[in-house]
């Protein structure tokens, strides 16, 4: 960290995008707002890793998030005049590729601004030598290696760090195109380049972790998805958040004034808990531990978070692979009224044997969604949907000679038969696979406006972690000794889950210390079973975070291999933690909202 200079005042980071696909005009607003220092723009997952590669393999010109290019021919010469930094993930698989689509819209607008790029994350085109060489690339959460599998990514990409994206702003940089670095990376980068950071100034990096993770989905911090919607007044769509990082680490997260939405205690908690393991989360230039993080809310619609520490980051940097896993198609049958089990048997009983048996496909996936109710006032009250998903690596199998089958029953049936869609044809999917690599396997490159390339070191400083779940704390049942009534969770806690690779997360949280302490005592792992028996069979992490009153449970193999092959409704668990809150269990009267 700088000693000779005197701290800079805290930089103002506003970020734009959650998503690709997010709200175009989210960045044109946020150059039209208050001030800010740097807009960054976070475009990436692990299934938009998948969609750009399928784009690149019918262009190869592309590969990278087109809507950028959208944002930046209406914003650029803004940008310019103010003085804006812009540092985006939007490279994706083709950083040099968007980086020279951008020059020539400065070009075009006769603009003065300099484009660098980051290089080195695609591991793709030596992934036969590096298997060669001994590197198995375990599954993260299944232990299997890739030979094991017999599979063959068609996509391989490492994590990055923020220093590439420093040492770009350091050289002068107005525009950082990046690949695949890490979500928080955008905030860390410019941070560091803003602040002086060393590589070792821990604590300062995990608090820019923190703030990069907290902003890295745009309007999640800002009221939008979050589960006390009494507490969000204005519910126009939520202003896109900034972070003023502090050349501590601390920051304030805030949105421009005038916009919707809400920034508070419980919407900074929300987005801290989304998506995460446990509270030690790791990062290529830092571990950030979340158990020490305070947030405390400082005025409207303003938050601070301090007190973040950090460690060295692992020696191995994080690497997510996709594969094809073949085709899949779905059809969704309806069913009505009386007797819907027996209709549902019926119906499957007879499909099957239309197509010759469930063998005949790699995989099956039937689901009975019960939305009916007793004397249902309205036809559509009086339904339920049987979802029948088949997979296979012949297409041929599971395309129109499968949907076509499903209609071969609709006056062979049950009564009542329809379907919601009409017979519809097999698409590709893919499986992810997310494993690590050594970092020193990674050379991570800036290539600068001048076309000078320099290579970034990785952490001179790391530490193996030990990533234990929590132990369960011993269930106390409150019924025997207070009273309690019976309702649904909701009534006292807060949540927001999530996806992560082929697991789900549900943070839960609460506010004042009686909860808290009611909570970490009865939401025990097993308690948690209880109330989503569809995690009885799977592997359940429970992980406390004191600090901001809440708790994490992790449900391994709960979205099977990952959002582009789960077959769930609901494929990244966005509404698993409301499913939870509407669960109904044995609260403490003395714990609940007081009425009028």
């Amino acid at each position: 960290m700088r000693e000779s200079d005197a701290p800079r005042r805290p930089i103002r980071i506003g970020n734009a995008s959650g998503f690709y696909g997010d709200r175009l005009s989210a960045f044109r607003d946020m150059v039209d707002g208050s001030p800010v220092d740097v807009i960054t723009g976070d475009y990436l997952a692990e299934l938009t890793m998948l969609i750009l590669w399928k784009a690149r393999k019918k262009d190869p010109a592309t590969g990278y998030a087109k809507t950028f290019l959208t944002q930046a021919r209406q914003s650029l010469a803004d940008c310019a005049a103010k003085g804006i930094k812009i540092v985006v993930n939007a490279g994706g698989l083709n950083p040099a590729g968007l980086a020279d689509e951008v020059r020539k819209l400065i070009a075009d607008q006769g603009l003065d601004l300099s484009v660098a790029h980051l290089e080195g994350d695609d591991i793709r085109p030596r992934l036969e030598s590096l298997l060669t060489d001994g590197h198995e690339f375990r599954h993260l959460d299944k232990g299997l290696t890739l030979a094991e599998a017999g599979v063959s990514p068609v996509s391989a990409n490492a994590y990055l760090g923020g220093w590439g994206i420093a040492a770009a702003l350091n050289n002068g940089a107005d525009v950082v195109i990046c690949p695949r670095v890490t979500d928080a990376a955008l905030v860390v980068g410019t941070s560091a380049w803003w602040h002086g950071w060393g590589r070792t100034d821990f604590d300062a990096l995990a608090g820019a972790v923190a703030a990069g993770h907290i902003i890295e989905c745009g309007p999640q911090a800002t009221g939008g998805n979050y589960s006390q919607i009494r507490e969000v007044h204005d519910r126009r769509y939520p202003g896109s958040p900034i972070a003023e990082v502090a050349h501590d680490g601390s920051f304030v997260i805030t949105k421009d004034p005038g916009t919707g939405g809400l920034v508070s205690v419980g919407t900074v908690t929300a987005q801290l808990l989304y998506e995460i393991d446990g509270p030690l989360y790791l990062n290529p230039d830092v571990a950030a531990h979340f158990e020490t993080i305070e947030i405390t809310q400082e005025g409207p619609d303003r938050v601070r978070v301090a007190g973040t520490t950090g460690s060295p980051p692992p020696p191995d940097l994080k690497v997510a692979m996709n594969y094809i896993g073949g085709f899949r198609n779905t059809m969704t049958l309806v069913l009505t009224g009386l007797d819907i089990e027996e209709k549902a048997a019926w119906a499957v009983d007879e499909l099957f044997e239309i197509l010759g048996g469930k063998e005949k496909f790699d995989d099956v996936d039937i689901q009975l969604l019960r939305y009916d109710i007793p004397d249902p006032p309205t036809a559509a009250q009086s339904t339920a949907h049987l979802r029948v998903t088949v997979k296979d690596a012949d297409r041929a199998k599971v395309d129109r000679a499968f949907s076509n089958s499903v209609t071969e029953i609709a006056v062979a049936g049950y009564a009542g038969f329809h379907t919601t869609t009409p017979p519809s044809s097999a698409s590709e999917f893919g499986v992810y696979w997310p494993s690590l690599i050594p970092a020193n396997e990674i050379e991570h490159v800036v290539l600068h406006a001048d076309g000078t390339k320099e290579l970034i070191d990785h952490c001179p400083r790391t530490q193996r972690p030990a990533l234990t779940p929590a132990p369960s704390t011993p269930h106390t049942d409150v019924a025997d000794t207070v009273s309690t009534a019976r309702l649904p969770l909701g009534s006292v806690v807060a949540a927001r889950s999530g996806d992560k690779g082929g697991k789900a997360n549900v943070g839960v949280w609460t506010d004042t210390p009686e909860r808290w302490d009611w909570l970490r005592r009865h939401l025990t792992v097993e308690k948690f079973i209880d109330l989503v028996p569809e995690a009885a069979s799977l592997p359940v992490h429970r992980y406390e975070l004191p600090n901001l009153r809440a708790l994490n449970f992790v449900i391994v193999g709960f979205l099977g291999d990952g959002v582009a092959s789960s077959t769930r409704t609901d494929a990244q668990a966005k509404s698993l933690g409301e499913y939870l809150r509407a669960r109904h269990t044995d609260i403490p009267t003395t714990l609940l909202p007081e009425t009028n």
